[in-house]
């Protein structure tokens, strides 16, 4: 009997930038790859195409060459999603959601964990209803946890730092991340997580690291 080889899944996405969007020569080299399968589009601003294991790294190099990134699918933080950016990208702190994205996107995790981040008080990138949330917002960045849009448990998140600087935020984000890896039990949803060890615990956790790095 011949066995069938392993396919995988990814996530791939054009980056952060203004909006979520793809140019053609995007769409081109996706197509050389997809076969007689379907895109999928999900609701975090990528999509999903799937490759032979023994192709993954070649298709991985090719895609980076037109500035497509990929990420692991399953129970890892996915790449952030965002706002479209509409008043600049200075002004709505597109730098910084680059940098965030770059240090917690595909970092493994009890359960998918869904970042989100919005350049205004707007939220666009709908961040008080996603795992955690990011919100630019005068000369700072607020931090939200423990949000979920759906089903019976839906509600906002919940703001545990407010008026950060780009180096507060992405040490917090970090270290709820890290607590949440090293706490959370296997599949266990983060917003479950958040009320099962506590939302004042998980703000003196990263408060007392903020006070070691000023």
């Amino acid at each position: 009997m011949v066995q069938k080889e392993k396919k995988v899944k990814l996530a791939v996405n054009g980056g952060i930038s203004f909006g979520a969007k793809l140019n053609a020569n995007q769409l081109r080299v996706l197509a050389d790859y997809l076969g007689d399968q379907e895109l999928e589009l999900t609701t975090f601003q990528q999509l999903y195409i799937e490759v032979f294991e023994s192709d993954l790294e070649f298709i991985q190099k090719k895609f980076k060459e037109v500035e497509l990134f990929c990420y692991p699918v399953g129970n890892y933080v996915k790449s952030l999603r965002h706002c479209n950016f509409c008043k600049g990208a200075e002004e709505e702190g597109m730098p910084v959601a680059i940098e965030l994205n770059k240090r917690i996107a595909g970092r493994p995790v009890p359960f998918t964990l869904r970042p989100a981040y919005t350049g205004c008080p707007i939220g666009c990138g709908e961040p008080l209803v996603n795992d955690i949330g990011v919100m630019k917002s005068r000369k700072g960045y607020d931090l939200y946890i423990g949000g979920n849009a759906k089903g019976a448990y839906a509600k906002t998140g919940t703001l545990i730092l407010e008026q950060v600087q780009p180096d507060e935020l992405y040490e917090a984000v970090e270290q709820v991340i890290d607590l949440y890896a090293e706490n959370g039990k296997k599949r266990e949803p983060f917003y479950k997580f958040v009320n099962r060890f506590g939302v004042e615990n998980i703000m003196q956790y990263v408060m007392n690291d903020s006070a070691q790095i000023e």
